[in-house]
């Protein structure tokens, strides 16, 4: 073998077992940081603006259980029973983006989680096959109930803001543990342009978005962390916008 597969060989080991120890690793302990909070710092600065990260990690003992009813509504009802990729969310995402203007993505939570923690949110094919990379591994290595916190602690919830509970400390002046049906549900309605609408003065379009992911929250079953693996109970199929 020449010396130059030698080093291809050897950078191909090094990534597996760096990238699933870092994996193994997140398991356990607290995300205080990632890729998008340093871009957004490095973008802040380029303005000739303070940066502000503003997020508290919580244990998902301490989330409003209507916090996770209301993300698995609005963006994975399907959560709790898939391997970390959703067909009929894909299928459905395609069908959509050839009839509008307005892209849809078909992320699961997981996938969010995975390219949230790991990698950077700019789209490209590397990106794409790197957060299904990673989504496998977190399927493999992190409960659904781990995959569900780190997502709550790191999602981008506006301007500067990550988790939901610097979003609930910032929005209603509570902790994210008191969020109400209503609250949680205007949170989740501003995810997908987090920095463009504020669940603290949500628009009429976010106050429909409200109101839909609240009737599905109780279309769905409710999220149980205690069974193990995936839920064994159906959840109800519904319509997604």
């Amino acid at each position: 073998m020449s010396r130059f597969w030698r080093l291809i060989r050897n950078l191909v080991i090094l990534f597996f077992a760096t990238s699933i120890a870092w994996v193994i690793l997140a398991r356990f302990i607290p995300v205080y940081l990632t890729p998008l909070m340093i871009i957004r710092s490095v973008e802040a600065l380029a303005d000739g603006k303070t940066p502000r990260n503003s997020k508290d990690w919580v244990s998902i003992d301490n989330i409003s259980p209507n916090m996770v009813q209301a993300v698995v509504a609005s963006e994975d009802n399907l959560f709790m029973e898939h391997h970390g990729f959703s067909l009929t969310d894909i299928n459905k995402a395609i069908k959509h983006n050839k009839k509008s203007k307005r892209i849809r993505g078909g992320s699961t939570i997981s996938q969010q989680t995975a390219k949230n923690v790991f990698l950077w949110p700019r789209r490209s094919y590397l990106r794409k096959g790197l957060e299904a990379y990673f989504t496998v591994l977190i399927e493999l290595f992190w409960s659904k109930e781990r995959i569900m916190e780190v997502y709550l602690n790191v999602i981008e919830t506006g301007d500067g803001t990550y988790g939901v509970e610097a979003a609930s400390q910032r929005y209603f002046g509570k902790s994210a543990k008191y969020l109400t049906k209503s609250q949680a549900a205007l949170i989740a309605a501003c995810l997908p342009n987090p920095r463009r609408f504020s669940a603290g003065n949500p628009s009429g379009y976010i106050l429909r978005r409200k109101s839909k992911i609240i009737y599905l929250m109780g279309k769905i079953e409710q999220v149980d962390f205690d069974k193990k693996g995936t839920s064994d109970a159906k959840q109800k199929k519904r319509k997604r916008k």
